[in-house]
């Protein structure tokens, strides 16, 4: 056993799906553990999320920031996955940042850089990217306090000064904590339109390669009659770039959306419409303010 984890080729990079909560909940893992075959013979593993969630927490709190020794590495890479090497491995845990409970204390996942630090520090030779989903805080604290058990609005709301929530924040210190790490973002608002590229984007896979339920997520949110008409159109019009393809996607939801799957009313003790609308217009600031950010690839419709 000792010789087959020295000899064990690490991967090339790993990736890890930073969530965040009350995003996709856990859509991504789920796609692509179903298309596990299909991406493994790309290189690209994606092993089940009992064999690391647990095991990458522990043993970052053992490591206490410190870079994990060799055997170490291969030991954990042992028990997370059984191939000899890989050119990509897929790690998704919307714990990643931090916990629901406090994921808006004081900001948006503050201690959440220096988490992925010390998850990082766990295989420190190998490079790594993050990828995150954001969300307009007007409808992300509602639905992270859907979340939560037993505690009350009030208690859920100490310590979070929601007009100052900025992801833009979030991500500067993911930056400024882990150099060198490439970070990919998009906005939650827009993975129906942007799911392909996302699954993409995650994955690494070729671009000739099209996943297995690739379209479940627009499916959730168009009729039946819209989504056979919209497959049967790209039958017959391939799209010849993602931007097309966003273009048929977009046209077919704004005829056959779910009114009551993309209408997201915003329900929180003592918040009027305008309070909503202001925190609203706050987020569409941030959006920009990320977009101009170096060293981040956002993904956009």
């Amino acid at each position: 056993m000792g010789s087959s984890q020295n000899n064990r080729k690490a991967p090339m990079r790993i990736v890890y799906h930073l969530g965040a909560h009350c995003t996709d909940d856990e859509r991504l893992m789920r796609c692509l553990l179903k298309n596990r075959d299909v991406l493994s013979a790309q290189g690209i593993v994606v092993p089940g999320p009992s064999k690391y969630r647990t095991l990458l927490r522990d043993t970052a709190m053992t490591l206490r920031g410190q870079p994990a020794s060799r055997d170490t590495q291969a030991l954990v890479l042992d028990q997370i996955m059984s191939e000899d090497s890989a050119e990509r491995l897929i790690l998704s845990w919307d714990n990643f940042l931090g916990y629901a409970q406090g994921a808006a204390r004081g900001g948006l996942y503050t201690s959440g850089a220096d988490r992925m630090r010390a998850f990082c520090q766990v295989f420190p030779a190998i490079e790594a990217e993050f990828h995150l989903a954001i969300r307009n805080p007007a409808t992300f604290l509602p639905a992270l306090f859907q979340k939560q058990k037993g505690r009350s609005f009030e208690e859920f709301m100490d310590g979070v000064d929601v007009t100052a929530l900025r992801w833009s924040d979030l991500i500067a210190d993911l930056q400024a904590k882990n150099p060198g790490v490439p970070i990919t973002v998009w906005c939650d608002e827009d993975t129906p339109l942007l799911w392909p590229e996302v699954l993409q984007a995650v994955s690494g896979h070729s671009p000739d390669v099209f996943l297995e339920d690739s379209w479940d997520l627009l499916a959730s949110i168009m009729s039946a009659d819209g989504m056979e008409r919209m497959l049967k159109y790209m039958d017959t019009h391939p799209p010849q770039n993602a931007a097309q393809s966003q273009r048929i996607v977009s046209a077919f939801l704004d005829k056959f959306a779910l009114p009551e799957m993309i209408e997201c009313e915003v329900e929180m003790p003592d918040w009027s419409e305008a309070f909503a609308a202001e925190i609203s217009q706050a987020y569409d600031r941030d959006v920009t303010r990320i977009l101009d950010m170096p060293g981040v690839h956002f993904l956009s419709p």
